[in-house]
């Protein structure tokens, strides 16, 4: 078994994957087979990126956080990888929907809310740990599609939510998406309780 191999199965990758790609085929089924519209409204494709989102939360910490922390191996751009990774695989889904009868879109949506949420998701994990890193996103989120907020303040508060041309909110999810990225790339999931 390769090393790759190994890094995915310690990981629950598959079971993340599955979880992920099921529930998305799951709600594009049931969009499909009751919804008269073909495309699906903002709202239920900000909930369906999150939902794959935190489906992959748990795969960015391995079964030991402190054994990740001493191995001789440069964890920084596998991290890095692993969340670009897990990314594409939220955009390929979503985005093949595009070309079927239900359609999980629009782009511009379905890519700031992915990277953005990926983001904010990544942060959580280097902050407080990998089991409770969707907590924020998922509570943010909800709020944020619910109750959308208009002008500049509102619209960085519940960006998830806004419209795709909204500025405000594309450089609330890049500042996450970014910033995600490198901290949890150069600092790894946080330190928890060995009782977890």
């Amino acid at each position: 078994m390769t090393g790759t191999l190994l890094y995915l199965r310690s990981r629950r990758v598959p079971v993340a994957l599955a979880a992920a790609v099921g529930g998305a085929a799951v709600v594009w089924a049931l969009y499909r087979a009751l919804a008269k519209d073909r495309d699906a409204t903002p709202m239920l494709v900000v909930l369906t990126v999150l939902m794959m989102v935190a489906a992959f939360a748990p795969t960015l910490v391995g079964p030991d956080a402190n054994l990740d922390r001493t191995a001789s191996l440069r964890w920084s751009w596998r991290r890095g990888a692993h969340l670009l990774a897990g990314g594409v695989i939220v955009l390929a889904v979503l985005l093949a929907t595009l070309h079927t009868g239900a359609r999980f879109g629009p782009a511009a949506l379905v890519v700031r809310d992915a990277a953005g949420l990926l983001g904010l998701t990544a942060l959580c994990t280097s902050v407080v740990g990998a089991a409770r890193s969707w907590f924020l996103p998922v509570g943010w989120t909800t709020i944020a599609a619910v109750y959308p907020q208009g002008g500049t303040w509102g619209a960085v508060a519940t960006w998830q939510g806004q419209p795709t041309d909204s500025r405000a909110a594309a450089v609330t999810a890049v500042t996450f998406a970014l910033a995600g990225l490198v901290v949890y790339a150069v600092a790894g999931p946080a330190r928890t309780d060995p009782a977890e």
